[in-house]
């Protein structure tokens, strides 16, 4: 696991920390799409470019740590990775192919490979054990609709982001207040909460299991 002292504040018992990480920290693809994403959502809203941010999460638990995150699938191995569900970016046609599908991991023991960059300090959101294992359930459990399209009527498309804030208030944890960092922003963000708010789920949010 990076090394990230300078953001993780080691508590006993249990935790659950929420990290703000730059889009593509790494460089990649990511990151140059989402740089022109945001060049042309600030053209259109006609505000300055904001640097966005893909949120994940930290879950230590009777001694153990495991990371949630969304990324994009490398592999069929998605049991090293810990996937608990997997959804289709852009069409739910093109995620037949691999290119164009994201995974939800819970991963035992498992690592955020772009954590060392995370912007500030995490934010902990709880130290009890019974709230941090119910962010554990509740990994599996989330809907997956197309990533990058409202599927779900939330009114802002669904990202990562949306992801980790539907398990985060899902899970009963305070959302109200938990904003990322000034001058930067994380798409999708609002559209988990708005369909957390929700118990029902529109059929196309459910998760499909690619091979």
């Amino acid at each position: 696991m990076p090394d990230v002292e300078h953001a993780v504040r080691p508590r006993p018992d249990a935790g659950v920390d929420l990290f703000w990480i730059p889009l593509g920290a790494g460089g990649s693809s990511v990151r140059r799409n989402g740089l022109l994403f945001e060049a042309i959502a600030a053209a259109r809203q006609r505000r300055p470019r904001l640097a966005l941010l893909h949120a994940a999460l930290v879950v230590e638990l009777d001694g153990v740590v495991h990371t949630i995150e969304v990324a994009p699938s490398p592999d069929r191995d998605r049991r090293s990775r810990g996937v608990v569900a997997s959804g289709a970016v852009g069409h739910r046609a093109a995620g037949r192919l691999r290119a164009f599908r994201y995974e939800v991991r819970c991963w035992r023991g498992g690592c955020i490979g772009d954590l060392d960059a995370a912007v500030g300090l995490a934010h902990r959101l709880t130290d009890d054990p019974r709230l941090a294992r119910r962010v554990l359930g509740l990994a599996a459990a989330v809907p997956c609709p197309v990533w990058g399209r409202d599927e779900l009527g939330a009114g802002e498309m669904w990202t990562s982001n949306s992801t980790v804030s539907w398990i985060v208030s899902r899970a009963g944890l305070p959302t109200e207040g938990l904003r990322p960092p000034v001058g930067t922003r994380a798409p999708g963000w609002d559209a988990g909460l708005v369909v957390a708010a929700h118990r029902s789920t529109h059929p196309g949010g459910s998760a499909v299991n690619y091979p």
